[in-house]
């Protein structure tokens, strides 16, 4: 069968369009400000993240997923392609930063702000100070002093790699460490045993959920000495800002995309005025305080 000239030429413009549209529609569908994606985030940042969603789409055509995860199982989806967007309490490692230059990929790394890591104890337990020296040398296999065990909210958790590194060790010690799934299970059980010392973000304690705000009756946050400091420092907003309290964290949005997307759009829109106030009134520390104006009548 002989076909005509022009339904050939047709024929060729439309399937050429169509595998021109298909190569494309990823990034076509997806803008900084809209489209959709998938973030993933360290657990224990998870309250603030969730916010900073919540008001970032009903400002945009946006919808984003949010996954949270351990900081490993979180590092480990961006390399291996689940997610290329994801939220940690710190920056890629020299590993992490080889793989992407192999994938012709330049990580775009944005600072949102500061947390920190708490320390709790059971109402009962009255003694609210404690001595990162103590905490470190008690990691270190040192059980003469009153702690009775520390307890993690993941053993892949950014919690448990910044108590390791301070403390020198590559892995977590066997004996007096207690490992759940998520931080609510380690306030549930400080709250409910003395003697233990309860190692959580302190996101979740400006940001209880339901589950957590039932049992901070039943415990103390505690006001933490530093290695070689004098004082005891609570983890509160000015106490970060200051730099006086030990066991402060930056926070970064790692955004691996590779290209214009939702990826670097919620992270400027995270490090601009709006999320820098949600930043603010969570009770974590922004990267910069938003101005105010004054307003006269």
């Amino acid at each position: 069968m002989k076909l005509s000239l022009s339904f050939l030429v047709v024929f060729a413009i439309l399937s050429s369009s169509l595998f021109f549209c298909c190569k494309n529609s990823s990034n076509d569908d997806e803008t900084i400000l809209k489209g959709g994606t998938t973030i993933i985030v360290d657990e224990t940042l998870k309250p603030i993240i969730e916010d900073q969603i919540a008001v970032f789409e009903s400002e945009y055509n946006a919808k984003i997923v949010l996954n949270s995860k351990s900081e490993k199982e979180a590092s480990l989806a961006l390399v291996e392609d689940t997610t290329r967007i994801i939220v940690l309490a710190r920056e890629l490692n020299e590993a992490e930063l080889s793989y992407f230059k192999k994938e012709k990929i330049i990580p775009k790394v944005t600072k949102i702000g500061t947390d920190a890591i708490a320390f709790i104890s059971n109402k009962m337990d009255n003694d609210t100070l404690i001595s990162l020296k103590d905490v470190i040398s008690f990691m270190k296999g040192n059980s003469r002093n009153k702690i009775k065990g520390l307890v993690f909210d993941n053993p892949n958790s950014s919690t448990v790699r910044y108590m390791n590194d301070l403390a020198g060790l590559k892995n977590s010690p066997d004996n007096g460490i207690y490992s759940f799934k998520t931080n609510e299970e380690v306030v549930k059980f400080v709250s409910e045993n003395e003697g233990m010392i309860g190692v959580v973000g302190l996101n979740w304690l400006y940001q209880p959920t339901a589950d957590i705000k039932k049992y901070l009756s039943s415990i103390n946050v505690l006001s933490v000495q530093g290695i070689g400091e004098k004082g005891f420092f609570a983890p509160t907003q000015n106490n970060i800002a200051e730099g006086t309290y030990p066991l402060a964290r930056d926070l970064f949005i790692i955004n691996c995309q590779g290209f214009n997307g939702l990826g670097m759009g919620f992270a400027s829109f995270v490090a601009g005025d709006i999320g820098q106030r949600i930043i603010l009134k969570s009770g974590l520390l922004p990267i910069r305080v938003p101005g105010r104006k004054l307003l006269f009548k």
